[in-house]
């Protein structure tokens, strides 16, 4: 692989003006595709084959005016007030028939009239219900509805606003956001001692980004994505970009302190070496991220495949932009000859030195820490973000307040029990829907039950369920499993009984994906193994990476559970209330954290293959492999844990959390496993960690990625020559 990453290495520097304009062209025809032709994105994670999707489609057959949208109006009088107070309820009154003009809008219930006002009459809600289902109620016809409430508020009252059709937009690009890639570019500074060595990773990374992220836009116009998945793509794409361009810069720039290094030679050089990790590592994060399809659930298939082609636009940036932007930059990226007598890398062969001096010690200590870290991941509970999640200036956080003020905590968590009754004898529905209901009201965890409402075909009966706790909370998730248990006793009638909702929707996502965990981490482990005995002939290798990364996993999983679940440091990250967390973070986390662990366990112990290969040294492989890569593996997980890091603070308790959990995974995986735990055991195995039983590598095949077989160093005056004598025969 080596030989062909050089020779195309050489040829994207030589044609450096046709590969940059290629790359404009796609970013100017992607972009003008992505912002003209983009689609709509989902703000619901639904799983097709979960009981409340089937409960949810059976509703838009049978019964469509309860399964449009809706946006539930919630009004508080100020304290010591009521909503039955005349004007109070003349503007009530009045906003809401104004809400009634609104496009879209089919039915507009009265408080008073339903008996939505809570007991002390502060407290009352109406719900709006839209055609439209939740995720296609337009923007407009939302900015109408807060309009129409104008008169309410000039009345004195408090207007907020929750229910299915208010979900907030998921936005990026903030201050702390930026904040991150600023971070970035102080690191890249540092590391290569050069502000124009430091741009070049971010701007090739945001080429990539920008064609990945509109690519995925133009692609939600045909397919339905959340948007979540553009986010990720994102986040991911931008850490990786800026990464895997750090690593072929800073291999080019440790070759050209010689001062004889040609600069075409040594870009090709560094596509070859660097840019060969770069490909495999990829290659693992592509391969991971598109293995998220395993769970069968549609919206994690598509959020994987499409951080997986930003990934894939990251790699191939790396190898033909990157070289080609390094070719027009020539001697100018050479570095200063250093006026210190201080090695580079010293401070990391230090580290090296200590680590591989009391290496079973360091293993003992590392691993006790990460298990100590994982500890509160034995209590992970997963769930989706509700409007309690939110920020808690946000109107769905205050509408959620407000009905947990005045109807109690469990009116946040109202389920709802849909029968299909076309099985039943008309003359038997009433009376089995009527058992039904009284079923459900004998469970001591239901606050209340509401009278059912049949369909115009009287074919279908909703009866909506109200819980004595939250949303978020154990005893809801057991309540929903028990009311499922009264599915026989229609079935026997002849009917079918669905439990549905926003909250069993949440119960039923996290089951699927808790199912399909297992399965994940077993593909994900294996491949693992696959892919690093290939790259390193080795057995060892890949079983100590795989141990490796599932301590990092583990111990990310136990702090976002400490965090987000248990609510620790919830002032300092911004977290309005602890709940569960998010279903698909765990597999999420392990499929993105499984390539990037892979990342610089490719970059480290490539170094140290390097060095054996060429020494046959087996210890101070390890020392000098950690050495020549402790400085750009730091650096590079620095980037990562500022690009995640910076997304801890956006607004959305979905991004904030997957932010948390990736920046805290990259920084231990890289700095305590890799960087220590992965040198210390390399150490205790010695040269045992480069063989393999001889069938075995008769089978594996030889990628080559440290380089073993280019051709001999060239330098400048050699090249020149070559390049004179090439001129000439051409000329012939």
């Amino acid at each position: 692989m080596a030989s062909h990453l050089y020779t195309w290495g050489r040829w994207a520097v030589r044609r450096r003006g046709g590969v940059l304009a290629v790359w404009l062209l796609l970013l100017a025809v992607v972009g003008g595709l992505g912002v003209t032709l983009h689609g709509k994105v989902a703000t619901e994670f639904s799983v097709p084959g979960i009981e409340s999707q089937k409960a949810q489609d059976l509703l838009e057959e049978k019964f469509p005016t309860a399964a449009g949208g809706v946006a539930r109006v919630v009004f508080a009088a100020p304290e010591g007030g009521t909503l039955t107070e005349t004007g109070a309820e003349k503007a009530v009154a009045a906003s809401l028939k104004k809400a009634a003009a609104v496009p879209g809008v089919v039915n507009v219930s009265d408080p008073t009239e339903a008996g939505t006002v809570s007991e002390a009459g502060r407290i009352g809600y109406s719900d709006v219900l839209f055609r439209q289902s939740a995720d296609n109620v337009p923007e407009t016809s939302k900015d109408a509805l807060s309009k129409a409430m104008e008169r309410a508020r000039d009345a004195g009252l408090e207007v907020e606003f929750g229910g299915s059709a208010m979900q907030p937009k998921t936005e990026v690009g903030g201050p702390a956001e930026i904040v991150g890639v600023v971070i970035a570019f102080a690191v890249l500074a540092l590391a290569l001692g050069s502000l124009i060595a430091a741009g070049l990773p971010l701007l090739t990374a945001v080429v990539g980004v920008a064609i990945g992220v509109l690519g995925v836009q133009f692609v939600s116009r045909f397919v339905e994505m959340t948007s979540t998945a553009t986010v990720l793509a994102l986040m991911i794409g931008l850490a990786v970009g800026i990464d895997y361009a750090l690593f072929i810069l800073s291999r080019h720039r440790e070759q050209l302190a010689d001062p004889e290094a040609d600069v075409e030679d040594s870009i090709a050089r560094a596509v070859a070496t660097a840019g060969g990790a770069v490909v495999f590592a990829g290659a693992t994060v592509i391969i991971a991220l598109a293995a998220l399809a395993v769970t069968g659930i549609p919206f994690l298939t598509i959020m994987g495949l499409a951080a997986a082609a930003t990934v894939l636009l990251a790699v191939l940036v790396a190898v033909t932009l990157v070289p080609a932007v390094l070719g027009f930059f020539g001697e100018r990226l050479r570095p200063r000859p250093r006026r210190s007598e201080r090695a580079p890398g010293s401070w990391a062969l230090g580290w090296a030195r200590v680590v591989t001096g009391k290496p079973l010690i360091v293993l003992l200590v590392g691993v006790v820490g990460l298990l100590a870290l994982a500890l509160p991941a034995r209590d992970l509970r997963l769930g989706l973000p509700g409007y309690a999640s939110q920020p808690a200036d946000s109107t769905q956080h205050k509408s959620y307040d407000l009905l947990s003020e005045g109807f109690g905590p469990g009116f946040n968590a109202t389920v709802t029990a849909v029968v299909d009754t076309s099985g039943i004898p008309a003359a038997e529905r009433t009376a089995t829907v009527t058992r039904l209901r009284t079923s459900l009201a004998q469970d001591p965890g239901v606050a209340a039950v509401a009278p059912p409402v049949s369909n115009p075909g009287g074919d279908l009966a909703v009866v909506a369920v109200v819980p004595r706790t939250g949303p978020d909370a154990r005893a809801t998730t057991d309540l929903v499993h028990r009311l499922r248990d009264n599915a026989p006793a229609v079935d026997k009638a002849g009917g079918t009984l669905y439990i549905a909702g926003a909250t069993a929707a949440a119960i039923d996502v996290a089951g699927k994906l808790s199912g399909a965990l297992p399965l994940f981490i077993a593909i994900i482990v294996i491949l693992a193994l696959i892919l690093l005995t290939i790259a390193f002939r080795s057995l060892l290798v890949p079983v100590k990476a795989a141990l490796g990364f599932l301590l990092s996993v583990a111990a990310s999983l136990g702090a976002t559970v400490w965090v987000f679940q248990e609510g620790h440091l919830n002032g300092v990250l911004d977290i309005p209330s602890a709940g569960p967390v998010t279903s698909f973070l765990p597999v999420l986390l392990i499929g993105v954290l499984f390539g990037l662990a892979m990342d610089y366990e490719v970059f480290l112990v490539s170094r140290m293959r390097e060095h054996h290969e060429h020494t046959g040294d087996a210890a101070e492989a390890v020392v000098q492999g950690v050495a020549r890569s402790g400085r750009v593996v730091s650096a590079a997980a620095l980037i990562m844990v500022a690009v995640f890091g910076g997304f801890v603070f956006n607004h959305d308790p979905i991004i904030k959390s997957i932010g948390f959990a990736l920046a805290f995974g990259v920084f231990i995986d890289a700095f305590v496993v890799r960087m220590t735990l992965v040198p210390a055991a390399m150490a205790l195995i010695g040269r045992r960690a480069w063989g393999l039983p001889r069938w075995l590598d008769r089978v594996t095949p030889d990628v080559d990625i440290e380089g073993a077989k280019l051709p001999e160093r060239a330098t400048a005056a050699q090249e020149e020559e070559r390049r004179e004598e090439v001129g000439a025969q051409a000329s012939r």
